[in-house]
């Protein structure tokens, strides 16, 4: 058994910025695990089925996350070697680096994207560290996430309005007007913090374990998250479908109940036979657990000194 401590000592000592982001890279490719390996996940792939998928299972994203693992301590270099430039600055290079990690996950999984939107979301939050502790500063959890929202300045209105189109985000935002991942991250992943974290650190608070707790956050953010995955497969009528009955299952009280995972269950089953995926809140869940690792920073949290049995 691995434990990880959601304490800053260990992680964020100015004076060993090498060892800062490594310990980082492994706490984002842990995450990676944990959501995969959650269950039952509804439309997603788990230890139960491979969703709403018949291109990727347990062993394809276990292979994807540590093919780009690698990655993460490299984002957190460019951004400590970077951090006296603007933010979109940064991000130029950083997408650089974005797609070659994403060419590392494609080589490992034969085409397959398991980790795309992931790959975005802790490139960011890599990189948003690096210049963290360039300066000084611990990579806690608001200041991470407003050093994102720095790096994704107009990043929506620069990227989406002129898209060609040719990605799913893409079309959905000229159709629906659906942001997508670069909304939720230049937000600074306002749909975690707001939602998922509260969910997650309140039901850890609570007593309960982490897999539930786990399992009550991805609820949350099935009920509140506009998923373009969701979207992209079954239109916006897969989206509603998909929050009503999240909201539906948190209405009868989830976590706190013992058949949680039965009911969980069934919403799986019901997802894969309309063929929905929630590949968007996948990303979010796994941003979630990372973020719950780290100390909150501004907003004092009483999670920040539990320990995680991973």
């Amino acid at each position: 058994m691995m434990h990880i401590a959601a304490t800053p000592d260990p992680l964020i000592a100015p004076t060993a910025s090498s060892s800062a982001a490594r310990r980082l890279g492994a706490l984002m490719h842990h995450a990676l695990l944990i959501e995969v390996t959650l269950t039952p996940k509804p439309g997603l792939v788990d230890r139960r089925n491979t969703g709403a998928h018949a291109d990727m299972d347990l062993t394809t994203f276990r292979t994807s996350a540590r093919a780009i693992a690698p990655w993460f301590p490299r984002f957190v270099d460019l951004g400590r070697r970077t951090a006296d430039l603007a933010g979109p600055e940064v991000l130029a290079l950083a997408r650089h680096d974005g797609l070659a990690c994403e060419q590392a996950m494609f080589a490992a999984t034969g085409g397959v994207n398991t980790h795309k939107g992931s790959i975005f979301s802790f490139g960011l939050l890599a990189t948003a560290a690096g210049r963290l502790l360039a300066r000084g500063q611990p990579p806690q959890r608001d200041a991470l996430c407003d050093e994102v929202i720095l790096l994704c300045d107009d990043l929506v209105g620069r990227d989406l309005p002129l898209a060609s189109g040719a990605t799913a985000g893409e079309r959905l935002f000229r159709r629906y007007g659906l942001t997508g991942a670069r909304g939720e991250a230049a937000s600074g992943f306002a749909t975690v913090r707001h939602h998922a974290l509260p969910a997650y650190l309140g039901a850890r608070a609570a007593g309960r374990n982490r897999q539930d707790a786990l399992l009550e956050a991805l609820l949350t953010l099935l009920a509140v998250n506009p998923d373009t995955n969701l979207v992209a497969r079954g239109g916006l009528d897969g989206l509603v479908h998909v929050q009503h009955q999240a909201r539906r299952l948190l209405a009868q009280g989830s976590g706190a109940t013992p058949d949680l995972r039965t009911r969980l269950a069934r919403f799986d089953d019901d997802l894969i036979a309309r063929n929905l995926s929630p590949g968007g809140s996948a990303d979010l869940l796994a941003v979630t657990w990372f973020l719950a690792m780290l100390p909150a920073g501004t907003r004092p949290d009483p999670d920040d000194q539990r320990r995680e049995t991973c």
